[in-house]
């Protein structure tokens, strides 16, 4: 890992490729119900989105109803949809569990939102940013990775919505146009 003034800048990790598997399927996380919650379980009938997400980020902040909005047409599209807050060195402070669940509940979110301890599902999806997004399909193949759209800063400028495309292919059976885009956020911070 890189530090730059105290903070993470880079995991060694490397991203889950587009076409691969999706790791740690069964693997279960706290949700903001406390009950446990697995990508495996999560999942809809075509498929799962899931975003690496936090409380603090601004660009999280900024993307907070583009994000109800795409995971609502996830779930109308029979895509399960988990938010993962990695953020495990900031677990006693803006981004604890008790944090998560009131940010969610103010926020209205409708979804999974689950805390992953210790970074593991952040490590093996080799995720970096919040929010930073992966679309699994119902074989658990990845078919597409990075940003919700092209204008994380400014939702009235969009020119292409990446993820709201890439769901409606993906869910009437399309090869995704789009596989990649560059996320952009603050860095998933993550203890050594």
């Amino acid at each position: 890992m890189a530090f730059f003034a105290g903070q993470i800048i880079a995991q060694n990790n490397e991203s889950l490729a587009v076409g691969k598997e999706a790791p740690l399927m069964n693997h279960k996380i706290q949700d903001i119900s406390e009950k446990p919650v697995s990508i495996k379980s999560a999942m809809g009938e075509n498929g799962i989105l899931i975003m690496f997400s936090c409380n603090t980020c601004p660009y999280v902040v900024k993307n907070e109803e583009r994000t109800k909005v795409i995971a609502a047409f996830a779930k109308k599209n029979k895509v399960g949809v988990l938010l993962v807050n990695s953020n495990e060195a900031k677990r006693d402070d803006d981004d604890s569990f008790k944090a998560m669940q009131a940010y969610a509940k103010k926020i209205g979110y409708t979804f999974y939102y689950a805390e992953d301890a210790k970074s593991v599902l952040a490590n093996a999806f080799g995720a970096t940013r919040t929010p930073e997004v992966f679309l699994i399909n119902s074989k658990g193949i990845a078919v597409y990775k990075g940003a919700i759209d092209d204008n994380p800063s400014d939702a009235v400028n969009v020119k292409r919505e990446h993820l709201k495309l890439a769901i409606t292919e993906m869910a009437s059976g399309k090869e995704i146009a789009v596989k990649e885009s560059r996320s952009v956020g603050c860095t998933i911070k993550r203890v050594d």
